[in-house]
């Protein structure tokens, strides 16, 4: 199994405590978010758990007690872009704060294990074009040395975040703009020796030396445990999307960055009353067993092939 910790919320940011107790636990709780007393139950000790794919803004909270997590293979997606507070409420500033932690967290577990995400982009009055370039520059030229991978993607508009960005003029580029922007960040990657790649997105920017990521990536997890693994796409995501199968452990409205792009959160009076309810103890994230509840257990295996194929030869 392959645990995504997570798309829908920041858990290392602000909610390791609670992660790192449901590991000395070995199992907790999830709720559907389709069906909100249906709850799996998942084991989530060693033997069943192939990788972590740790999804962050902030992983500052969780660094200090990385020792506890080495029985597992991990990797972070760590996101750090160029916008400031009126768009990342609640994030320290990038300069003085996130890219030393970045480069931090990178001399700790080596710059394989850490994929920069500068995701999404959207274009607006204050970050045009020339401002995404040069703060694009700035974190590459920062991070060189400190990571292998780049991931972008642009902003999907969702009835969730659609007021926001209609609130902040947003707009499109057409499509000779698009990849003149696109072929410009993968020059400035490749001057600092960083590979860059797309997340679910339907243009094809190939020609412009930006491949179809996958960010829970067969390969990098393969490479990082050192076996092969049987494990199909997600068929939970997008089409675009090249992710493979993992069990996702986070709840919509329980992030507190407070981004104006979120997809994840539906209201700031939704994360207020959810994240009121957080108990470091809990099996749940962000709340408790009610009398309604149904537990079941999700049958969660190891993915790892045990037997070599010619094709492994």
């Amino acid at each position: 199994m392959i645990l995504s910790v997570s798309r829908r919320t920041d858990i290392p940011n602000y909610y390791s405590e609670w992660f790192f107790n449901r590991i000395k636990e070995g199992f907790l709780y999830v709720r559907n978010p389709m069906n909100f007393h249906q709850i799996s139950e998942i084991k989530i000790s060693p033997d069943v758990v192939d990788c972590i794919v740790f999804w962050t803004k902030n992983p500052l909270p969780m660094m200090e007690r990385l020792d506890e997590l080495k029985e597992y293979n991990y990797y972070f997606q760590f996101t750090l872009t160029g916008y400031g507070n009126d768009i990342e409420v609640n994030l320290p500033n990038k300069k003085t704060s996130m890219i030393p932690i970045f480069q931090e967290l990178s001399n700790r577990i080596g710059k394989e294990k850490v994929i920069w995400r500068y995701d999404p982009i959207f274009f607006s009055d204050r970050y045009s074009v020339q401002y995404h370039l040069k703060a694009f520059r700035n974190i590459a030229e920062a991070l060189s040395g400190y990571t292998e991978k780049c991931v972008i993607s642009f902003v999907d508009i969702y009835p969730k975040n659609k007021k926001n960005m209609d609130s902040l003029s947003s707009y499109n580029l057409n499509d000779n703009e698009l990849r003149g922007f696109a072929k410009e960040l993968s020059k400035i990657a490749n001057d600092n020796n960083i590979k860059i790649g797309s997340c679910a997105e339907k243009v094809d920017l190939i020609e412009c030396g930006i491949v179809h990521n996958s960010c829970i990536d067969r390969a990098l997890i393969e490479k990082i445990i050192g076996c092969k693994l049987k494990v199909n796409k997600d068929k939970n995501q997008r089409i675009e999307c090249g992710c493979v199968e993992s069990v996702e452990i986070g709840a919509y409205n329980t992030c507190k960055n407070g981004c104006a792009y979120c997809y994840a959160n539906y209201s700031a009076k939704s994360v207020e009353s959810n994240s009121v309810k957080y108990d470091p103890l809990s099996p749940l994230l962000c709340g408790h067993l009610e009398a309604e509840d149904k537990i079941n257990l999700r049958k969660v295996i190891s993915l790892k092939k045990t037997q070599l194929s010619i094709f492994d030869i």
